[in-house]
């Protein structure tokens, strides 16, 4: 801060407050505007976590578009979501990921779920669920993301006891999160919001932090429960994508990545499970919600399972399961600043993406069924879409989104084959299943565009991966916003925190 900044500045402050609360006001002002000066000082020394991400190249100019003031904007970045029913099935180490998660389009951010990670017997919903096929996807996942096994370069050698190469000893999701831990050097807090002092300055405001800029001892205290831990991305070239979340519910498994240089703008991390399985208690099926905070924006993300069957009537059960999701979901409130509007429901957020096996089946008999998928029909089999009947009934996902259908249901397959489970097959009439799109997502929230839908050709399971790709706004400020600092005064203090959130009022 140059000198003659610091003269106008007194000069304006000295006009403004009363001599007899002059010099402590000035005093406190002082040190809000040297916070500021050494955050904004801070960020401009980091070429890839600028605040300014216009100016940013990393970005490839996805269309960023300036809002009401100068010093904010809504960037566009690109979201991949994707949904996978495996079957039970676990993966070999030569399973490439590659095609189906799109490496070479490098999005900003991947949201990724699975379901029936593991068989869905007693043993794994009652009991204990088993970890280890989470352990390898996550593997497999940032094998193909990073480009090569960070594990396997920390100590854990390729050997063939995961069918091929990534693990010398019996992999643990556990064991996996600590070792992202240890490459990533540090974590974030789940809670990011101004440090006390500002707070008091601006008690109706949060912005966006880097742990960097403040001294452990302006803090608040960190998380301990691993659902609350952002890792910070490795500081290498090597590393593109950092893993922000993963859990597990038996056999729902949801993992979110982003940009290295993107996590750190990543805030306010929650889980939320909700069961939905046998009497509607139990984990084999339901969901796994995420919320976080991205800049100013609020996302929620949710990997769901819901009832299975085909009679009739079977479509209100996965009615039913929505409803039950969207009601009993509660994300815990872990904001430190008292006035925090930040998000419990699924609703009430910004950007929301739902997506899994959602079970809904076509109303046809199967003879009929199966002549229009012989002729490939689609738009004639959509019509009898159970989802899409039921959505347009008002029955279920009321005001959510669905991209247009124009691949083949993406259920029931025969394992490692190109046919439906029925053709060829001789299988009682009880076991017999219709062609269906069972595997979705949908959306909800202003500022999400859909780019792609579309599934993908691996033969891995009785049902087919389904990807899509969004152009996602997000509000982002920028530190040129500090220069309004100059013109403050105490009668408007707030104007001196520099970045507004949308969760208070």
């Amino acid at each position: 801060m140059d000198i003659e900044f610091e003269d106008r500045q007194e000069e304006t402050v000295s006009d403004m407050i009363p001599s007899n609360q002059h010099r402590k006001k000035q005093s406190f002002l002082w040190k809000v505007l040297a916070m500021r000066e050494r955050n904004g000082r801070t960020m401009e020394r980091g070429s890839n976590a600028s605040l300014d991400p216009l100016s940013d190249s990393s970005f490839d100019n996805r269309g960023s578009e300036p809002s009401m003031s100068s010093s904010e904007a809504i960037q566009n970045f690109r979201v991949f979501a994707a949904t996978w029913n495996v079957g039970g099935q676990c993966p070999t180490g030569n399973l490439d990921l590659n095609d189906f998660l799109q490496v070479r389009n490098e999005p900003d951010m991947y949201v990724l779920g699975f379901q029936e990670i593991v068989p869905l017997n007693a043993g794994n919903v009652l009991v204990l669920e088993d970890n280890e096929p989470a352990a390898k996807w996550l593997a497999l996942i940032n094998q193909s993301l990073n480009g090569s096994s960070d594990l396997a370069s920390k100590g854990l050698k390729l050997t063939a006891s995961f069918g091929g190469p990534l693990f010398s000893q019996k992999p643990s999701l556990k064991k996996i999160k600590k070792t992202f831990k240890k490459l990533n050097g540090k974590r974030l807090k789940s809670c990011n919001c101004v440090l006390e002092m500002e707070r008091k300055a601006a008690k109706d405001f949060c912005f966006r932090c880097q742990e960097s800029n403040f001294n452990s001892d302006d803090s608040s205290t960190e998380e301990e429960d691993e659902n609350f831990t952002i890792p910070v991305a490795l500081a290498t070239s090597q590393m593109k994508y950092s893993l922000v979340a993963c859990k597990q519910m038996v056999g729902i498994f949801v993992s979110v990545w982003m940009r290295r240089e993107l996590v750190q703008y990543v805030g306010h991390l929650r889980i939320c499970c909700t069961s939905r399985g046998i009497m509607g208690c139990l984990g084999n099926k339901g969901c796994i919600s995420v919320s976080m905070s991205f800049y100013q924006t609020s996302f929620c993300f949710i990997c769901s399972h819901l009832a299975s069957g085909e009679k009739e009537g079977d479509e209100l059960r996965r009615n039913l399961d929505v409803i039950e999701i969207l009601k009993n979901t509660q994300f815990p409130r872990i904001c430190k600043t008292p006035h925090s509007r930040m998000p419990d429901k699924i609703l009430d957020h910004d950007r929301i993406i739902w997506f899994g096996d959602l079970n809904y089946r076509i109303s046809l008999s199967h003879d009929d069924a199966k002549r229009l998928v012989e002729k490939r029909d689609w738009p004639a089999l959509f019509n009898k879409d159970q989802l899409k009947m039921e959505r347009e009934a008002g029955r279920v996902f009321k005001g959510w989104k669905e991209g247009k259908i124009y691949f083949a249901p993406t259920y029931k397959y025969a394992f490692n084959s190109d046919t439906y489970y029925v053709e060829g097959v001789k299988v009682s009439k009880n076991k017999r299943r219709t062609p269906a799109w069972c595997d979705r997502i949908l959306w909800h929230g202003r500022g999400i565009q859909q780019l792609l839908y579309v599934r993908r050709e691996f033969k891995f399971s009785d049902h087919r991966p389904v990807c899509a790709t969004f152009n996602v706004e997000v509000e982002v400020m920028f530190r040129g916003q500090k220069k309004k600092v100059s013109t403050c005064n105490f009668q408007n203090i707030d104007d001196l925190v520099s970045t507004r959130s949308p969760y208070f009022s």
